[in-house]
């Protein structure tokens, strides 16, 4: 009996000291919950489907909009925010959060116009600003007319579709609008929720798609994806270089390309409008937000492991739905800036 017993005592002591040491193992069973943007939930569950089934991770992840999933993260009722609004560097600080960002994608205007294919309708900045302030009315306005020359235009009024939600797609779409027009910038500005001088809300990208699908000689502005979803038409845009671009993976990816990263500002904003032939001129990212100093720092470590996968495995994935991975250079700095996390008990959150 005292060799049974030793050899219990034995196996129990390696059981122990075997799950002291994959603690993290233990912690990465459990699901990991995010919640925040519309704009990205198509590429972020595809990327979780597949991390799952290699890594046996479930990630789950709400998408709720860019300010509740703000609000979330700050309340630490998730174990990741998402937002296309990025906080600048004294709301991170303030908030005791840490920010990168991990894909790209374009806010497209799309339309309801029987007979006008993807791209063919042509608009500006200018023009857009003024639809959204009330300003144009009608689809064959003059100015429109002038610029779509081979497309007959229908003479009705056209209805005008925002989010109603708080929303980081809002906040890019009002920043190109406000790039625009002096007057949007100086009665609408750029926000989560501007007070939208016309028009009708729907919630969330899909929301906002559904109600253009729908609705006749309808305009509204989704990420591109939904108007493959939804099957609408988006419109060419005339970018900071004065092209007329169409939205895709190119022209995000050229925006994206020359815009100016910095990590040590929370990499801040994509600004919209940003110079190149080819630049989408209303080009975001989705960034993710984690808590600087998370307690226990497992479920925030598998936070990291699965998008540092997702930014270096999951490439093809994004790809297949539209979305750009942000620049190498941004991803090769990730890293160092991961470095910095420490859990309640001061000990690294990044374990690569």
């Amino acid at each position: 009996m005292g060799w049974i017993t030793f050899l219990w005592a034995t196996l129990l002591r390696a059981a122990l000291l075997w799950a002291a040491a994959h603690s993290d193992t233990a912690s990465a069973a459990a699901a990991i919950h995010g919640a925040g943007a519309t704009f990205p939930a198509p590429v972020y569950n595809a990327w979780a489907t597949a991390y799952q089934q290699s890594n046996g991770v479930q990630i789950s992840y709400d998408a709720v909009g860019s300010g509740a999933g703000i609000d979330r993260i700050r309340q630490h009722q998730v174990d990741f925010g998402a937002s296309d609004a990025p906080l600048t560097s004294e709301d991170l600080a303030a908030s005791q959060l840490l920010q990168f960002p991990v894909v790209i994608g374009g806010v497209v205007p799309v339309i309801n116009i029987t007979g006008i294919k993807p791209g063919h309708l042509k608009l500006t900045g200018p023009l857009l600003a003024d639809i959204y302030l009330g300003h144009i009315k009608k689809w064959n306005d003059a100015a429109i007319a002038a610029l779509n020359p081979k497309i007959t235009l229908p003479n009705t009024n056209i209805t005008v579709v925002y989010r109603s939600d708080p929303s980081g797609t809002s906040l890019l779409w009002t920043d190109y609008l406000s790039r625009s027009s002096t007057e949007w910038q100086s009665s609408v500005g750029v926000s989560l929720t501007p007070k939208w001088p016309t028009g009708v809300g729907g919630a969330g990208n899909d929301g906002v798609a559904s109600y253009v699908q729908r609705t006749r000689f309808a305009i509204g502005y989704v990420e591109y994806i939904y108007a493959l979803k939804h099957h609408l038409s988006d419109v060419a845009l005339r970018n900071h270089s004065g092209r007329f671009v169409q939205a895709g993976r190119a022209t995000f990816r050229a925006a994206a390309e020359v815009a100016d990263w910095h990590a040590a500002s929370g990499f801040q904003q994509l600004p919209t409008d940003l110079p190149g032939n080819e630049s989408w001129p209303v080009t975001g990212a989705s960034f993710i937000l984690v808590d600087k100093s998370p307690a226990g720092g497992g479920n925030t470590r598998q936070v990291l492991r699965f998008f540092n996968w997702a930014l270096h495995q999951g490439e093809s994935i994004a790809a297949e739905l539209d979305y750009v991975p942000v620049p190498r250079t941004v991803v090769d700095s990730l890293p160092a800036l991961w470095n910095t996390l420490r859990d309640s008990s001061g000990k690294p959150v990044w374990d690569h």
